[in-house]
């Protein structure tokens, strides 16, 4: 019975062809994640390279064009409210056609018969962000000037074509990034509601502003917690890795909108990144361990995910970071999970 007894006390060894499984397997995964992680390099120079010069002379020319009917004005209003509706744009319509009407009767030197009347005054509008002018010939033009923490960032533009009041204003053209959905938004609300066309795509393109922002600060200011950071082109996705813990904690949000600033779905799960030294002898799963070995599964963290849900991504980032030794350990109570550095 004795011997029996020192038996049984003596830990189970791992079986050979399991090891060497899962040294395969750490071989593979850490193959994987290298080929990887050289194409998000890639993913993000190509990103800023098509940011970058994506119609840039088109960019150019109707800053131009913007900056010379802004000039050119008589008269600005800005509108709040109520005062921004489809009769206002119709009035706008209307002064573009009349304009049109005048240069060509100009052209054709029949200056004797145009109407002077105070219809022809260049006015600007502003409205939010958006200031919508006239520009030459049937066109009226939208300039959004969008901004982060009340600062300016990027100006956007947009120039829409009015042939004629029997006929649905079509967007002529634009400096708005390839990745967000204008044509979508033109097919769906220019043939019914040109305004709620113009202040989609205002808000459209503040919302993309804001989340790539959000993400340009948290690598500027936590670039060194940060292991791997993944983002889709319109930012709506993304994903990045906690790489100052004991454990691997991955975060993923996905924005349901892309007119949306905080996150709708959000995953933040901690990877234990090392096994027990001692085997669990345990047949019935405990705890977080799976029924069919000794692996951790990982462990959702509810209170990261809260602050992700109801603050901006830096804000939650300190959030999430600041809270995270304790969360660790409520979630693994019995292994030892620290810092490796002190939060910032």
């Amino acid at each position: 019975m004795q011997q029996l007894d020192q038996v049984m006390e003596k830990p189970v060894p791992l079986n050979m062809g399991e090891v060497n499984f899962s040294q395969a397997e750490d071989v593979r995964l850490e193959t994987t994640r290298a080929r990887f992680s050289n194409l998000l390099k890639r993913h993000a120079e190509l990103t800023e390279r098509l940011s970058r010069d994506s119609d840039k002379s088109v960019f150019e020319r109707l800053q131009r064009e913007f900056e010379a009917a802004h000039a050119s004005q008589t008269q600005e209003i800005c509108l709040d409210g109520e005062q921004w509706n489809d009769g206002l744009l119709a009035t706008i319509r209307e002064r573009v056609h009349m304009e049109a009407e005048r240069k060509a009767m100009l052209q054709q030197g029949d200056a004797a018969s145009m109407p002077n009347s105070p219809i022809h005054e260049k006015i600007t509008y502003r409205v939010g962000n958006k200031m919508i002018c006239c520009l030459d010939g049937p066109r009226i033009g939208v300039q959004y000037e969008t901004s982060f923490a009340g600062e300016p960032c990027e100006m956007f533009h947009c120039v829409l074509e009015s042939k004629s009041f029997l006929e649905k204003m079509t967007v002529l053209e634009h400096t708005i990034p390839f990745f967000l959905p204008i044509r979508d938004a033109g097919n769906n609300y220019l043939s019914s509601n040109a305004m709620k066309f113009i202040d989609y795509v205002g808000d459209l393109l503040q919302a993309y502003v804001d989340r790539r922002e959000q993400v340009r600060l948290i690598k500027e200011v936590y670039g060194n917690q940060i292991g791997e950071l993944y983002c889709s082109l319109p930012y709506h996705m993304i994903e990045f890795v906690l790489a100052d813990f004991d454990c691997k904690v991955i975060v993923s949000t996905r924005y349901g909108e892309l007119v949306y600033t905080l996150p709708s779905t959000i995953s933040v799960l901690a990877w234990p990144m090392h096994q027990h030294k001692k085997l669990q002898t345990s047949v019935a799963p405990t705890s977080r361990k799976e029924s069919h070995g000794n692996q951790l599964v990982p462990a959702r963290l509810a209170h990261a995910e809260d602050a992700l849900r109801s603050m901006s991504l830096p804000e939650a980032f300190a959030e999430i970071v600041l809270s995270m030794p304790k969360a660790l350990e409520e979630a693994f109570p019995d292994r030892s999970v620290s810092s490796r550095v002190s939060s910032q």
